[in-house]
């Protein structure tokens, strides 16, 4: 970590004893424009507008900075941390820290902070979810509130999606950080223990919430097993006698980037570290090959029910009398009928809802799930219930034998641990009232640098899928031959390589990007935005990237984004239209539907669904006549339903937490064996 510095001989310049109070907006008229970093004239809520009194504080401080040269100017930063350390409020000190940071990013990367990003910067620091639209420079805008929590010296986080865009944040704002003194890396996965130690005890570390999550579970199985081993040695040992020592200095401050993705969409699945697996266990593998070998033979309504809004199965009294018949394995000889009709059910479940390609690849031997929301890869990640190693048998890999939980944490009871928490997105007003509710972090909305230019396209709806992903690739093939770039979303990996066959089969030169093109994604990226590329891709191009246009697409109308498919959560259809439009730019958003859509199947059940369909009558293009509102509906339902999995699992967790406290174990780790 670094040293605390000294008091510096040079005085820091005065902030004005007059500066100019800033002018009143009601929302409704248009303030005059000086500059081109001006907010824009959309209704602004009372918090903004507190915070907007600040922006004269800030700017007054931007001619004396400038004045600085580099020695000067970490002088200036490093006095700034004495101070805090002396006890000076961070909030007293904001307008002169954030005037370094603009100062430092104009200096180190050419990159000014508008007046915009100020704003979004004080509502992080102030504990709220700054919702920023796409292209807005949300990473420019992180370094603000980093910088200025990182003073404070106990350690400063910033949890993102994926170990690749940590390590390229980190990378890209390095110099911004350096030149204020301050000292910065990246977590990343495959990291040994003293190198994740050593990025903890940078000023600033990025890294991705799983990584935090597993380091926080490590750090207190160490601390028990020296407390144990403490115990046997008659106090003696501790951490520095056996060389070990906890790679996090605690939980302090975090800002969580695409904060709804990594506080909402990922909140249902716990982090777990297995214990050492038993005889039972590796019982277990014999029972999930024999019921993945087995689960063909067993027939919907005749061998089981399922209900479809829940997702379970459950056998019928023909069905544990089918899997009482078939021959079983010597290994299975102690395992009670109980069990295997549980065996069987999983495996039915597996069979029905996870599928290769779209909830999970197969790579290196091993099953590593498809986030559902962002379209990549969760590396560490496994299904919790026996379904992990239901999808491993199914698949015939080595089964990763299911043991006992010796520590876990939900992505919930991890941030909610931290003194301070925010984030930015760019969407959050749809689930404001569950941040809310549960991170106790309000949601501000920031007025874009310029106006928006988006166009939304009515929706259109054809009867079947073939029917949508022929209009799509017309439409493609309309665009592409007037050289605007086009991007495309799907909703899952095999879905993307479905278009791409239409594509191909019409002659038309595109690019894939999915979680089995992970390594090439900047460089996918990187082009999206040039005259005549269309690119196919999964969520993936939702979130954590900048398609920027190559010179001249502007007058072609600028990104053309087409949605082939209603998610499960409306913000990820938003994150995809924002794609086009960014900083003022042209662009256009469509969606396509049709009455075959996931969406309405799980909303709805497949019979329902399928009913729906039979009653359409489509046009010689496909395209019927149904509203999207029935799609929207089906939308609401699920989200809904997602909902109540997260308040389930939170209640759960909150009783299991209980008991381990109640008992005086530690609430995060499963209790030692006897």
């Amino acid at each position: 970590m670094s040293q605390t510095a000294q008091p510096t001989d040079d005085p820091a310049p005065p902030v004005p004893a007059e500066t100019a109070k800033p002018e009143k907006f009601s929302g409704t008229v248009k303030p005059p424009v000086r500059a081109s970093n001006m907010l824009n004239a959309v209704p602004i809520g009372p918090k903004l507008s507190r915070y907007r009194r600040r922006l004269p504080e800030i700017a007054a401080w931007e001619e004396s900075l400038k004045a600085l040269d580099d020695f000067k100017l970490k002088k200036q930063s490093l006095s700034l941390r004495y101070r805090v350390r002396s006890g000076e409020s961070l909030d007293r000190l904001l307008g002169e820290a954030y005037a370094l940071v603009r100062e430092a990013g104009r200096r180190t990367k050419n990159m000014r902070h508008y007046d915009v990003q100020i704003l979004g910067g004080i509502a992080i620091f102030k504990g709220a979810i700054a919702e920023m639209e796409t292209g807005e420079g949300k990473t420019l805008t992180a370094t603000l509130p980093m910088y200025l929590r990182a003073l404070e010296g106990r350690g400063s986080h910033l949890a993102t999606v994926n170990d690749y865009l940590a390590q390229r944040d980190v990378d890209i704002m390095r110099p911004i950080y350096e030149i204020l003194g301050l000292s910065c890396d990246a977590i990343q996965t495959g990291m040994n223990q003293d190198q994740r130690r050593k990025a903890y005890g940078s000023d600033i570390t990025y890294g991705t919430s799983k990584e935090f999550g597993f380091d926080f579970l490590r750090d207190r199985l160490l601390i028990r097993r020296t407390g144990e081993a403490a115990t046997m040695m008659g106090g003696r040992a501790n951490t520095e006698e056996t060389g070990e020592k906890p790679v996090q200095r605690g939980l302090h401050f975090c800002l969580v980037d695409e904060a709804d993705s990594i506080l909402i969409d990922e909140a249902r699945t716990p982090l777990i570290i297995s214990a050492i697996p038993g005889e039972a266990q590796m019982r277990a593998v014999a029972c999930y090959r024999w019921a993945a070998d087995n689960a063909d033979k067993f027939e919907d309504e005749e061998h089981y029910e399922y209900d479809h809004e829940k997702k379970t199965c459950e056998l019928t009294f023909e069905g544990r009398q089918l899997a009482r018949m078939i021959p079983k394995p010597e290994e299975m000889g102690p395992v009670g009928l109980v069990d295997i009709y549980q065996y069987i059910e999983r495996a039915v479940k597996v069979g029905r809802e996870f599928h290769n390609h779209r909830q999970y690849v197969v790579k290196d031997g091993e099953i590593v799930i498809v986030d559902e929301f962002t379209g990549r890869i969760a590396e560490g990640r496994k299904w919790s219930a026996g379904i992990h190693q239901s999808v491993e048998a199914k698949e015939d890999v080595e089964i990763s034998v299911e043991t006992g939980h010796a520590a876990r944490v939900t992505v919930q009871d991890l941030f909610r641990r931290y003194k301070h928490l925010c984030g930015m997105t760019g969407t959050a007003r749809t689930s404001a009232g569950e941040l809310k509710k549960i991170y106790k972090t309000g949601v501000v909305r920031v007025p874009t640098n310029k106006p928006v230019a988006r166009e939304i396209l009515p929706d259109l709806v054809f009867a079947t899928a073939d029917d949508k992903w022929r209009a799509i690739t017309e439409e493609i093939k309309k665009q592409h031959a007037n050289g605007r770039p086009v991007l495309v979303g799907t909703r899952s990996i095999d879905k993307s390589e479905r278009l791409a066959e239409f594509l191909a089969e019409a002659g038309i030169e595109h690019e894939i990007l999915n979680a089995r093109h992970i390594a090439r994604e900047a460089e996918i990226v990187a082009a999206a935005g040039h005259r005549g590329k269309v690119t196919v891709a999964t969520n993936m191009a939702g979130r954590g990237t900048d398609i920027k246009l190559e010179e001249g697409m502007t007058e072609l109308g600028g990104l053309c984004v087409i949605g082939t498919e209603v998610h499960d959560s409306a913000r990820i259809d938003r994150q995809l239209a924002g794609r086009s439009g960014r900083q003022g730019d042209p662009g256009s958003f469509q969606q396509f539907l049709a009455m075959d859509d996931e969406i309405l199947e799980i909303a709805f059940s497949p019979e329902k669904a399928e009913k729906m369909a039979a009653n359409v009558k489509p046009a010689a293009d496909g395209q019927v006549n149904v509203s999207s509102k029935l799609f929207r509906k089906a939308q609401k339902i699920v989200e809904k339903r997602h909902f109540r999995g997260r308040k389930v699992l939170l209640y759960h967790e909150k009783h299991r937490k209980k008991m381990h406290v109640e008992m005086g174990q530690d609430p995060y780790l499963d209790m030692p064996d006897q």
